[in-house]
C-alpha cells in the first residue's frame, strides 16, 4: 500500500488489502469488529493493549476451556486473524514507540473518549507528523464534534440517542432495545466503509485524514423513513411490534411449529399466494383486491390477518417454505441454532471455524463475497503481547534485549 506498510511477512494472506498495515487501540466491540473487517480483507491487524490492562471482552462469555487455559470466544469473534502486542501509552517510552509503529502503519483504529488520545499526547496532530499518509480512525459515543462529544457512551448510549429504541417494541409497552449490539455493529460498519474511502485517497496520492465515526450518527442511518415521516409530514415513528408503518401484509405470522415472515404485499405476490393456498377467488375479493386497501390498517387487521392465520396455520415453517419456494416472499423466523444449522449458510461459507484455547469454535463468517478473492484458513485471536517481539523487532527495529528490558520495566 505505501512505504510506510508493514513488511510482507505480516500479511493476512492475499486479500484485496494485503500490504496495508493497521494499529488496533480498540476494545470491546465499537472498533475491535471494524479492525477484523479489515484483516478479513487482507490487512495485517495488530492488536495494541495495555500491558497491565488489556481488553475486558476477554472476560466475556462464552469461555472456551481445555486443561492449560480458558478463552473468551467472544473475544475471539472479533479479534481473529490479528497480530497481538502490549504497550503502555502512558510511559514516555511507549509514547515513542507507538510513534515508530505510526512510520510503519496505513490506518490507526482507536475508540476512546475525544481527546483520550491528544491528553496521552499521541493524538492525530502529533502522529500525522510521524507519518502524513495515516489514516486515522475513530469510533466513539457522539463523534469529535458537538456539544456531546465528551459524553461516555455504550452500545445503548447509540440506540438511545440515535432514535431506534424509542422505535422498537410494541406501541402498548415501553420501548424496547434493539436485540444486539448494533450501535457498535454499525459504527464499526460505517469505519470500515470510512477507512477504505481514506485509502483510497492516499493511494491516488492524497495524504492521511481522521475518519470520525459516531455511534449516534450510524444508529441515525439505521431508522429508515423515520426522520423524512417527522420532517415532512410532522410524524413521529413509535413502536410497530412486527409490523411495518405502511406495507401490509408484511410481518410476523404464526404457523404451526413457529412463526414466518411473509412479505406478499404487491398485487403480484397476493394473487400467487391465494393460488398456492387453493383459493384463487380471495385475490378479487372487492375488499382486498388491490395492494392501496390491503394497507389499510383496519382492513388488515380484521380481513387480511385471519386469512393469512387460516392459510399458515395448516403448515410447519419448512413446508410452508417449501411451498413458497422462488413464487412469494415468505421465510421462517429461525433460531439462531436453525440458522447456524442451515445448509444455506453453510453454501454461503458465514459459518466458519476459529481456533479457541486449542479447539474450533464455530462463528459467523465473512459477508463480502469476492470474486477474485479465496477463502482462508482463520487464525486464532492473539494473547495479550503474544507478537511483542516480531512486532517490534521488525517495524520499531528494536533489539530481543530491547524488547526484553520494555517488558521488565512495564513498557510493554
Amino acid at each position: 500500500m505505501t512505504e510506510q506498510a508493514a513488511a510482507s511477512e505480516t500479511d493476512n494472506g492475499s486479500g484485496p488489502l494485503s500490504g496495508v498495515t493497521v494499529l488496533d487501540i480498540t476494545r470491546v466491540v465499537a472498533g475491535p469488529f471494524c479492525s477484523m473487517l479489515l484483516a478479513e480483507l487482507g490487512a495485517t491487524v495488530i492488536k495494541v493493549e495495555h500491558p497491565d490492562d488489556p481488553d475486558y471482552a476477554r472476560t466475556f462469555p462464552p469461555m472456551v476451556s481445555n486443561d492449560d487455559e480458558e478463552f473468551s470466544a467472544f473475544f475471539a469473534q472479533f479479534n481473529r486473524n490479528k497480530l497481538g502486542i502490549t504497550l503502555n501509552m502512558k510511559t514516555d517510552e511507549g509514547k515513542a514507540l507507538l510513534r515508530k509503529l505510526v512510520r510503519r502503519a496505513d490506518v490507526l483504529v482507536e475508540n476512546f473518549r475525544p481527546g483520550t488520545m491528544d491528553k496521552l499526547g499521541v493524538g492525530y496532530d502529533v502522529l500525522r507528523n510521524e507519518n502524513p499518509r495515516l489514516v486515522y480512525t475513530c469510533i466513539s459515543g457522539f463523534g469529535r464534534t458537538g456539544p456531546n462529544a465528551s459524553r461516555p457512551a455504550y452500545d445503548n448510549t447509540g440506540q438511545a440517542a440515535g432514535g431506534l429504541w424509542s422505535m422498537n417494541g410494541y406501541a402498548d409497552r415501553p420501548p424496547v432495545r434493539v436485540g444486539t449490539i448494533i450501535g457498535d455493529l454499525a459504527a464499526s460498519l460505517y469505519a470500515a466503509i470510512g477507512t477504505l474511502a481514506a485509502l483510497r485517497k492516499v493511494e491516488r496520492g492524497g495524504e492521511g485524514q481522521v475518519v470520525d465515526i459516531s455511534q449516534q450518527d450510524s444508529v441515525l442511518t439505521l431508522t429508515e423513513n423515520a426522520v423524512v415521516r417527522y420532517t415532512t409530514k410532522g410524524e413521529v415513528a413509535s413502536p410497530l411490534g412486527n409490523d411495518h408503518p405502511f406495507v401490509r401484509p408484511y410481518g410476523s405470522f404464526p404457523c404451526k411449529d413457529g412463526y414466518v415472515f411473509f412479505g406478499g404485499y404487491t398485487d403480484k405476490f397476493w394473487k400467487i399466494t391465494c393460488e398456492m393456498f387453493g383459493e384463487p377467488e380471495i385475490a378479487s375479493d372487492p375488499e382486498i383486491d388491490t395492494m392501496e386497501k390491503r394497507f389499510d390498517p383496519q382492513v388488515a387487521e380484521r380481513r387480511v390477518k385471519p386469512i393469512l392465520a387460516r392459510w399458515f396455520g395448516q403448515y410447519t415453517k419448512a413446508e410452508l417454505e417449501e411451498m413458497a419456494g422462488d413464487r412469494v416472499p415468505l421465510s421462517a423466523i429461525k433460531t439462531i441454532a436453525e440458522v447456524v444449522e442451515d445448509p444455506h449458510i453453510a453454501a454461503r461459507e458465514m459459518i466458519v471455524n476459529v481456533p479457541v484455547a486449542g479447539k474450533l469454535v464455530r462463528m459467523f463468517g465473512f459477508p463480502i463475497k469476492l470474486s477474485q478473492a479465496t477463502s482462508h484458513a482463520h487464525v486464532k485471536a492473539p494473547d495479550p503481547g503474544e507478537h511483542n517481539a516480531d512486532i517490534y523487532m521488525r517495524l520499531a527495529d528494536l533489539s530481543a534485549e530491547e524488547v526484553a528490558s520494555l517488558a521488565e520495566r512495564g513498557v510493554i
